[in-house]
């Protein structure tokens, strides 16, 4: 069978869909809840902040876990820490889903099951992006390119999301929970079947070599390092800020609720898509290229940012305002992904890049929350505030990103 499967760089094209599947459907698990969330604060009967926890508690627990599964998966293989964790994010669905059909207050336990999805997620998604460097260590161009695949197929999921999510909840409001189960049990399945990890020759580093490689790139690298962290925790922050707040918006101030709001919050989401899918087909592992990439990135993300707030009045100008995030996101995650994957070496690739992977998830636990608390007060100096920061990280990207690192 194997003779027969078409390859790239002896990769084959079903070990790259079921890579790419991965983010596809982890995004799925998380973000077509989003849209969502007022349905839960109805039947649930609890507040917005509550709700926003279901999306904290995920991203907290992924946060913990991330450098674990990061050192465990350097340390024993990608698969190895990729199979249980799709199996604890099948479990936490079931869990979920199954609490709020049968329990009449199942907020506690859809808590707990989304507290088992973010431990799922933190062996699977995070471990995706040192399995492309394996896979690709000879050829940064086409781990580039793999890299911005994975970025697609992530934003991919998050442009499915909102609509997929929105039509299961119309027929059952908890249906969304169970439907993470089911893809993650194909995602499980395809990476049994198709993901073929090169074996190393060579043994992997014992625990105090380890250590001591880990400090000694952190030493040497941790400037550009620190800064590519803060930028993939400061990107997820702000583009799933946007998407609480635009879901909350549209229902609450416009009406726009169900399948057509899933389609309106796809929108920004596309750009995003098809931003992330030419940025990694043209960053080709050049650093020059990369940082000019982040720095423009960040510049227009830190002004597009402040006109979210002031767009409100009119559904169009949200839309272009949104749209010029997720143009700014598009570009750097991929970019993001391929600086940190790119530029460490194997024996320490996923501990390093789970660090990066928890930073994003700090952004994805804390974007809800802080939109959901400035809201009532007012959510402009938020983004203002939001657009300073970005001036900040800038100015970081500018010093500290060399084109002639490692």
């Amino acid at each position: 069978m194997e003779s027969k499967v078409t390859k790239t760089n002896n990769v084959s094209i079903w070990c790259i869909i079921t890579i790419a599947s991965i983010p596809l459907i982890m995004t799925l698990g998380n973000s077509m809840l989003i849209p969502v969330l007022p349905v839960f604060e109805e039947e649930v009967g609890i507040s917005p902040f509550q709700s926003s926890l279901i999306i904290t508690v995920y991203s907290v627990a992924a946060i913990l876990i991330i450098p674990i599964a990061g050192y465990l998966s350097d340390r024993y293989g990608r698969k190895m820490i990729m199979i249980p964790g799709l199996i604890f994010t099948f479990i936490g669905g079931l869990i979920a889903g199954i609490a709020s059909l049968v329990i009449e207050n199942p907020f506690a336990w859809i808590l707990v099951g989304r507290v088992f999805q973010g431990v799922g997620a933190a062996g699977a998604l995070p471990i995706i992006l040192p399995l492309v460097g394996d896979l690709y260590k000879n050829d940064d161009e086409k781990a580039s390119s793999c890299l911005g695949l994975v970025e697609t197929s992530n934003t991919f999921g998050k442009v499915l999301s909102p609509i997929i999510g929105a039509f299961f909840a119309a027929m059952l409001w908890y249906l969304p929970f169970f439907s993470i189960s089911a893809f993650s049990l194909i995602s499980l399945i395809a990476v049994i079947f198709f993901i073929k990890v090169p074996k190393d020759k060579e043994e992997p580093l014992k625990l105090k070599e380890f250590l001591t490689e880990t400090k000694k790139i952190f030493q040497v690298e941790g400037k550009w390092l620190y800064t590519v962290f803060l930028l993939g925790a400061y990107t997820m922050l702000l583009l799933f800020g946007i998407l609480f707040y635009l879901s909350d918006i549209l229902e609450k101030q416009y009406g726009v609720d169900g399948v057509p709001k899933g389609v309106v919050l796809a929108f920004p989401l596309v750009v995003l898509c098809l931003t992330s899918f030419i940025t990694g087909r043209k960053i080709k592992g050049d650093l020059k290229t990369m940082k000019i990439i982040i720095m423009s990135a960040v510049a227009l993300l830190a002004v597009s940012i402040t006109t979210v707030g002031f767009s409100t009045d009119s559904v169009t100008l949200l839309l272009v305002s949104t749209s010029l995030n997720g143009l700014a996101i598009g570009a750097l995650l991929p970019t993001l992904d391929a600086m940190i994957t790119e530029s460490i070496n194997k024996e320490t690739r996923g501990t390093i890049t789970s660090f990066y992977s928890s930073a994003r998830f700090i952004g994805v636990a804390a974007g809800p929350p802080i939109v959901s608390l400035m809201m009532p007060i007012d959510i402009n100096v938020g983004y203002i505030m939001a657009g300073v920061l970005g001036a900040l990280l800038f100015i970081l990207s500018w010093k500290w990103i060399n084109s002639n690192q490692t």
